[in-house]
């Protein structure tokens, strides 16, 4: 698998490794979590990690770590998931340490992220599950210009989730 290359002004993108772990932790231990199934406990957190480095060889692409460009300090991970390939991939985002919201960093590395899906993998489209009281989120996926599928039903996994389409184009 050839190592994709991602970087804006203030961030750098990378595959998730080892180094991630007690980063990734502190934010899956936190009530941070909450909009995605958690708290959870350390051995979940070890196991998405490890599901987030497997994805990568398992599908060709996945979710990135980034970066704070100059530190080198993981601020979050952003990129495409697909558990069944019945569905698009899933666009997933999220800052780790409640430090880094309200910068922008998630904006622009969704940004990056959607350029690389058309230009590098070719995706047509993208989904997005929000838990529906996740105010910030939902703003991020409307910034990003996914759509609100009104008429989707929440997967069981995300039941008080909506759904939210992004149509990319070159």
């Amino acid at each position: 698998m050839q190592i994709p290359q991602l970087e804006t002004k203030r961030l750098l993108f990378r595959l998730p490794c080892r180094s991630d772990l007690p980063w990734y932790t502190r934010y899956c231990l936190s009530e941070r979590s909450q909009y995605v199934g958690g708290p959870f406990n350390e051995v979940q957190a070890f196991e998405k990690l490890a599901s987030m480095i497997g994805h990568w060889e398992l599908r060709g692409f996945g979710r990135f770590v980034f970066l704070e460009h100059g530190t080198e300090r993981p601020l979050g991970h952003f990129g495409a998931l697909q558990l069944s390939s019945s569905e698009p991939p899933e666009i997933t985002w999220t800052i780790w340490d409640e430090m880094d919201e309200g910068k922008g960093f998630a904006t622009e590395a969704g940004v990056a992220f959607k350029s690389y899906a058309i230009q590098t993998l070719g995706l047509p489209n993208l989904i997005a599950h929000v838990d529906c009281n996740n105010s910030a989120s939902r703003r991020l996926a409307e910034r990003l210009g996914g759509e609100l599928d009104a008429e989707a039903a929440p997967p069981s996994w995300l039941p008080r989730s909506v759904l939210y389409r992004f149509r990319l184009t070159a």
